[in-house]
């Protein structure tokens, strides 16, 4: 069966993701432009789903050596701020959670605060430098997205992490499952899970 465009553009796109970091909706819109195309009203970019699928296909085909290590060490990483922020409710989310980072990931936690500026007080009560900008809310308008570097030390280098601030409310339907039953995000304590599955380094 010949490949449609949207699995071109999956295909393209996953590579972007492993091999540059890009988020899947960046990656979407250059493969789009790589492959000479623009967006049209006829134009079926690929779901974040499909884009997953193929990013599993390029780890396993390219990165299979490498990547089992960076993914522990991005959700060890995690961990620790997850319970520094934990007054907060952090759930990871993304490559990390889903399983599909590598080194060249950002680490992405939604905080669910009743009060939304109370995260940012945090950080700043603990001498902590970030950046703010906004992204999408699940109930519409604009949320805040704070944005930090943190040292790996078992990768040796830097690592964005983006702090989703959410209401506390929007908790209720932050963890309903994908079309395979796959949750989007996990608490700490699923988290944990995941690293004990693995088992040592």
């Amino acid at each position: 069966m010949p490949a449609t465009l949207t699995d071109e553009i999956a295909a393209a796109a996953a590579r972007l993701v492993v091999d540059e970091g890009m988020e899947y909706a960046q990656a979407k819109r250059k493969a789009l432009r790589s492959l000479g195309r623009s967006a049209t009203r006829s134009t079926e970019l690929p779901s974040n789903e499909l884009v997953e699928a193929q990013v599993r296909e390029h780890i396993a085909l390219f990165c299979a050596d490498t990547q089992p290590a960076e993914l522990r060490a991005l959700r060890r990483l995690a961990l620790v701020w997850m319970q520094r922020l934990a007054e907060f409710r952090p759930h990871l989310a993304g490559a990390v959670w889903r399983g599909t980072a590598t080194r060249l990931s950002a680490i992405h936690l939604d905080l669910f605060c009743d009060d939304t500026k109370s995260a940012e007080l945090a950080l700043i009560n603990h001498g902590v430098d970030y950046d703010v900008a906004s992204r999408p809310g699940p109930r519409g308008g604009e949320v805040d997205l704070l944005s930090l570097a943190s040292r790996s030390p078992e990768l040796g280098e830097t690592v964005t992490l983006f702090l989703t601030v959410l209401d506390h409310d929007d908790l209720r339907g932050a963890l309903k499952p994908d079309a395979q039953g796959r949750s989007w995000r996990g608490d700490a304590t699923a988290l944990q899970r995941l690293l004990d599955a693995e088992g040592p380094a």
